[in-house]
């Protein structure tokens, strides 16, 4: 395929003009078609002849031996990077989605599923939600609650996620003791992962603590107990049967790999979070620039969420590469952005 400096104003407008027809009417575009559309001011001949060079670019597919054309992954691509117009959500649908996400802003495995389900309403596509592994799963906080005097619950904030774990001791636990360990745990094992928790460190937390000493070993171990079977990652979908209105799926084995796909969900999870991590962007993976093969025929759409500049989550949108991408790309970003408005600072208007 040659560069994409070799598409002069006029390649640019007709293979507009296609992907355009062909998302709407999901059928090969001709040259005849596209004499109606004003902006093309040139012949049919000029227009055919602009629609050959473009196929042998790369940037359209003739599927039949008609003279229509269909938009390849490389037009697909040159289009959604410097084609494709911004697309303005009605009033209406903006205060959809904010309203929705109001009723739910503190919970952030709710408003991710709210804002998945709208997604998947408002462009007719199946829609994601996606909570990502962390490559390292710490620790952002510890807290004690004395309960009684041999009882206190430990509570440790994991990303946004809050985990409480019971401590049951032989001996009494002061109050004095309780907000001592809060304090050692803050200082000393914030941020470190389980195998981070060495010997070392765990006899300095107990010099630390002095005659309440008892107190470390029973906690580093509920600590570790926690990071070790701590879910780091969680993939929902909304509207997979709306995949069954596409003509792309009607192959049925491939549909089939598809939704084994979605059952397993572990394949997909592993790429979105790494994804997730690298850009805050919109992203889109078209065809095969999906690293998972069985979705060769469709696209991704997905952007994180984030809460105080950490990615916390992610919205997408699966379909097939003839997608609406000018609807899919501005309702994912109104999305995220509202979602990420929403969850706002953690401990913001408690």
């Amino acid at each position: 395929m040659s560069g994409d400096g070799k598409l002069n104003e006029r390649k640019k407008l007709i293979l507009k003009a296609i992907v355009d027809a062909h998302i709407a009417h999901g059928e090969p575009v001709g040259s005849k078609f596209l004499t109606t559309n004003k902006q093309i001011a040139c012949s049919s001949a000029t227009i055919r002849n602009e629609m050959a060079e473009l196929e042998e670019m790369g940037y359209l597919e003739q599927p039949h031996t008609s003279a229509g054309r269909i938009p390849s992954e490389a037009g697909y691509r040159f289009y959604v990077d410097q084609l494709i117009d911004r697309y303005n959500l009605t009033q209406n649908q903006i205060d959809e989605l904010r309203a929705a996400l109001r009723q739910k802003q503190r919970e952030l495995d709710a408003i991710m599923q709210t804002a998945a389900a709208l997604a998947a309403k408002l462009t007719n596509y199946t829609a994601l939600s996606v909570k990502p592994r962390q490559a390292r799963i710490t620790v952002n906080r510890f807290e004690i609650m004395r309960l009684d005097e041999t009882t206190a619950v430990l509570i440790m904030l994991i990303g946004g996620v809050v985990k409480t774990k019971y401590i049951r001791s032989n001996r009494t636990i002061p109050a004095e003791a309780a907000m001592l360990l809060a304090g050692v745990l803050n200082a000393r094992l914030t941020g470190l992962t389980a195998d981070e928790m060495t010997m070392p460190i765990l006899m300095e937390m107990e010099r630390a603590m002095g005659e309440y000493d008892f107190l470390v070993s029973p906690v580093v171990k509920a600590i570790c107990e926690t990071i070790s079977v701590f879910d780091g990652g969680e993939l929902r979908f909304e509207g997979i049967n709306k995949l069954l209105a596409f003509p792309d799926y009607y192959d049925m084995d491939r549909l089939r790999e598809l939704l084994a796909l979605f059952e397993k969900k572990e394949t997909l999870l592993e790429v979105l979070s790494d994804e997730a991590r690298k850009d805050d962007h919109v992203q889109v993976f078209i065809g095969r620039e999906n690293v998972v093969k069985v979705m060769d025929n469709s696209t991704l759409v997905f952007k994180t969420v984030t809460q105080n500049g950490r990615p916390v989550g992610a919205i997408g949108i699966i379909g097939p590469t003839r997608m609406d991408y000018r609807r899919v790309i501005a309702t994912i970003d109104s999305l995220t952005a509202g979602v990420t408005d929403a969850l706002g600072s953690p401990g913001e208007g408690d």
